[in-house]
């Protein structure tokens, strides 16, 4: 059985309600801190507690779509916007995201950020 996996075109960065960049591949990491409750008395823990999770972003090769150009887009300045990951049966949508971290390479006549790092507020996952 073969999957369908999305292509470049199913990943991009929303900012105010416009697609603002596609990306070609992208890594998600998803953490929750987790803290032990230790009472007086016990040699172990009697519970556990568990924090928000928060969601940490390596999006590769990105490619600002002809709007954006046109509307000047800068990757440095970008808040708060939303990266979106549509898959053959479900839309991920992770949003409030700030990037941490830009690398870039580029070429005459190319607007092309190679990687950003971001770190995002939530995550939402709904069925297409």
């Amino acid at each position: 059985m073969s999957a369908t996996l999305p292509g470049s075109s199913d990943i991009y960065l929303e900012a105010d309600g416009k697609k603002v960049a596609v990306v070609q591949s992208y890594a998600a990491t998803a953490r929750k801190t987790e803290r032990s409750i230790e009472a007086f008395g016990e040699s172990e823990p009697v519970a556990a507690i568990t924090g928000q999770p928060s969601y940490t972003l390596e999006l590769t090769r990105l490619y600002a779509t002809d709007s954006a150009i046109s509307d000047g887009i800068n990757f440095h300045e970008l808040e708060d916007f939303s990266l979106v990951i549509v898959k053959p049966d479900r839309r991920i949508v992770y949003t409030g995201c700030n990037w941490s971290r830009i690398d870039e390479n580029g070429a005459v006549g190319e607007l092309v950020a190679e990687k950003i790092s971001l770190i995002a507020a939530h995550r939402v996952e709904m069925d297409v």
